[in-house]
Formats: C-alpha cells, sequence, structure tokens
C-alpha cells in the first residue's frame, strides 16, 4: 500500500505553495494564462532541471506519460509545447527570482555554519560566463561571432548558498556589480583580483567590512611592519602596508596587510591582500583558499543543472531557465543538508532524475535510497488460497 506521493512532489513541497501565490499576484504573473497556470508553469521547468528535458517537447512528454502523477504536483495535465513557449516568452521572470528568494529564507534558516571558528559571516563572490549562440541570442551580443551572459553570484560558506544573484549582459564587469552590494558589517568577503578596487576596499573598510584578496602585481607600496611569521605554515612573510602610488594613496589612505603563502600544488608564491590585520596569516589563506567554493559551486551548476543549453531563445526564457536552475540547487543543497546519507551531488542529482515519479517517502529515501521499502498488505487484500485457483481455473476453461 502506497503512503506516500512520488519524491517529485514532496520536492516541491518544500516550496511555499501560499508564497509563491502571493508572488505570482504581485507581478501579475496569471494575466492571460488561458487555463495553464503559474504553479503549472514552475513544475514544468523544474521538471526540466531535475528531468535533464533537452527540449520543450521532451518537457510536455515527459509530463504527458506521467498520467494519474500529475494531480500529486498541483497540475491538471502536461502542458504543450506551444503553450510552454508562449509562457517563457511572456510569463515574467521575476516570479522565480522572488519564489528563489523565499527558498533562500528557509535554506539558511534551517542550515549549518561555515567551517571556521570566527563567528563573522563569510562570503565569496565571484561571476562567470554563459556562452549562447550568437545568430540565435542575438540580443546577447559579446563579440562579433558570439554571444554571452554573465552569472554573478555571492556566495554564504554557511552551506554555500548563493545568497545573491544577477544575470547580465557578457560585457558588464564584475566590479560594477560588486559596487551595488550593501554587506553586513563585520562580514568577511574573500574575492579574485578582478574585483581589485581601492575606492571600493575603502567603502568596505569604513562599513565594516573585511575583505581578502589577490593583490594584482603592478600595486606599488611600502612596508611599515614585518610580522613575524609562523613556522612550518606555507607563510613566507606577514607585512602592514600603504599605498604609495598617486591614485592608491589617494584612493585608500589606511593601512593594509599582505600576507604571501607557498602553493605547494602550483609551486609558486600567492600574495594576498587585506584590511583584516588581527587575524592569524594561516586563517587569512585559509579565507582566501575557501574561496574555491564558489569555483565549484559554477562547475557543480553548469555539470547537473541545465544552464549551458536553453529550451528558449529570448531574453525572458533565458532568465527563467537559470532561475529555475537556482531554485533546484537550493532544493539539493537543502536535501544535502538534512541527509543522514553524504550525498555527493551529483549523485544526488542522478538517483533523484531516476526516481522522481517514485513513491517512497522523501526523508527515508535520502538517508537510504538504495532500500527496498517493505510492501504493506492491506486489510481490504485476501490471499487466495489454493483451492481458490484451482476453482478459478475451472471458470475460465
Amino acid at each position: 500500500m502506497v503512503r506516500s506521493s512520488s519524491l517529485f512532489s514532496q520536492v516541491l513541497g518544500l516550496i511555499s505553495r501560499m508564497g509563491f501565490e502571493k508572488d505570482a499576484k504581485a507581478v501579475k504573473a496569471e494575466r492571460h494564462a488561458k487555463g495553464f497556470s503559474s504553479w503549472d508553469h514552475f513544475v514544468s521547468m523544474i521538471f526540466c532541471q531535475l528531468a535533464q528535458a533537452q527540449s520543450l517537447r521532451e518537457i510536455s512528454n515527459g509530463l504527458r506519460c506521467c498520467v494519474g502523477k500529475l494531480n500529486h504536483l498541483g497540475m491538471k495535465e502536461a502542458p504543450k509545447r506551444s503553450t510552454l513557449s508562449y509562457a517563457n516568452a511572456h510569463r515574467p521572470w521575476q516570479l522565480y527570482e522572488q519564489t528563489f528568494y523565499r527558498l533562500l529564507a528557509r535554506c539558511v534558516a534551517e542550515g549549518p555554519r561555515h567551517k571556521f571558528r570566527f563567528k563573522n559571516k563569510l562570503l565569496s563572490m565571484d561571476a562567470s560566463m554563459i556562452e549562447l549562440c550568437v545568430t540565435m541570442f542575438d540580443w546577447a551580443k559579446y563579440q562579433q561571432t558570439k554571444g554571452a551572459v554573465k552569472l554573478h553570484l555571492l556566495l554564504d560558506h554557511a552551506g554555500y548558498l548563493p545568497t545573491f544573484a544577477l544575470l547580465t549582459d557578457g560585457l558588464t564587469h564584475e566590479i560594477r556589480v560588486a559596487r551595488t552590494l550593501k554587506l553586513a558589517a563585520g562580514s568577511i568577503i574573500a574575492i579574485d583580483r578582478a574585483y581589485t578596487d581601492f575606492a571600493l576596499f575603502a567603502r568596505w573598510t569604513a562599513e565594516g567590512v573585511w575583505f581578502v584578496t589577490k593583490m594584482k602585481h603592478h600595486v606599488v607600496y611600502e612596508v611599515i611592519e614585518e610580522r613575524v611569521v609562523p613556522q612550518q605554515r606555507k607563510i613566507l612573510r606577514d607585512q602592514i602596508i600603504r599605498l604609495t602610488s598617486a591614485k592608491g594613496k589617494w584612493k585608500y589612505k589606511r593601512q593594509l596587510r599582505l600576507v604571501v603563502v607557498w602553493d605547494e600544488k602550483k609551486q609558486e608564491e600567492v600574495v594576498l591582500l587585506t584590511n583584516h590585520l588581527h587575524f592569524g596569516a594561516t586563517t587569512i589563506a585559509a579565507i582566501y583558499k575557501d574561496r574555491w567554493q564558489i569555483e565549484m559551486f559554477f562547475k557543480a551548476l553548469k555539470q547537473n543543472l541545465k544552464v549551458k543549453t536553453f529550451v528558449g531563445t529570448s531574453s525572458n526564457a533565458l532568465h527563467i531557465q537559470i532561475w529555475t536552475a537556482l531554485i533546484t540547487m537550493l532544493l539539493l543543497k537543502y536535501l544535502q543538508f538534512k541527509a543522514k546519507l553524504g550525498w555527493a551531488l551529483s549523485n544526488l542529482v542522478a538517483l533523484l532524475r531516476w526516481n522522481l515519479f517514485t513513491y517512497r517517502d522523501l526523508w527515508a529515501w535520502i538517508d537510504d535510497p538504495y532500500e527496498i521499502p517493505p510492501e504493506i498488505v492491506g486489510p481490504e487484500q485476501l490471499l487466495l488460497c489454493p483451492r481458490d485457483l484451482d476453482s478459478r481455473r475451472m471458470v475460465t476453461t
């Protein structure tokens, strides 16, 4: 006897349906719906991500072959390809952005802390290019023969969750996006040297935000203080410096800290720059090393979800698909938090894709996906004895 709905239905249950309907009403997503609701559209696009559907036709046919199981998803019937195409082109993508941030609030509240001893919020920021065919996505011109958009993310290292996302054209520089962010006082942000902007660093310092970055080669400075280097920690230098170039000392007037770390793997020195003067040099090095997690997040996003090939060519359709990919990533991260089994994200995506419409309890499944659930015999089921079987054979003959 089945006592639960499909795994797909239970995963969708993590999203507040009431909150979704409220957001849909706020952005007027139901305008000209014609029977295909915003929730139907949302379920179809999440199915695209989890089932790795390659086209609108695969989404439509994939849902259509699950007759009798769509009611658990809140759908009456599978959408037609043309209906889904029109919705991707015209339904406001801002609905999916708001759904992302609603789900994020739940994940942050129930997620783990970061691995460091300090209590400051640790963040990292980076951007990744998503290349497009310029003949199909003519609105996303990047070069003469190439099209591209750029996904900017701010990653919270408590659970490695994306707390901010922005999709821009491929020509938008990372610094322009970083200047628009308002970070909480006491936060620590790890960034690559592409974000080097001493005016921005001065603003962050005034607001009580700490940064750790890789220093560019052309920075001119003078050493004010040499600090003691910890033994056997691959720290080569720990110095307090001041910028001496005309532009540098005008934009950033305070002291900075320079930490030089030996990278054993690449056999080279890594020069780090920070405004935090009190943490140990090894902690500064570990903070920047943990910045690699945002690179791993982009890699996992592109390898496991649909953000490299698209089922629509309009700007609105592309926004919807990327936001649904980020929502799906939050759902997968939440399942990782709750599971007793140490899931690798790629394994979780694969097994969930193969069992989307399997009727199992979700929380039992994520703890032990290989266990066969016991078959429960209900009181209404009667066991046939051999005499009954013989009588049935006589009737049929």
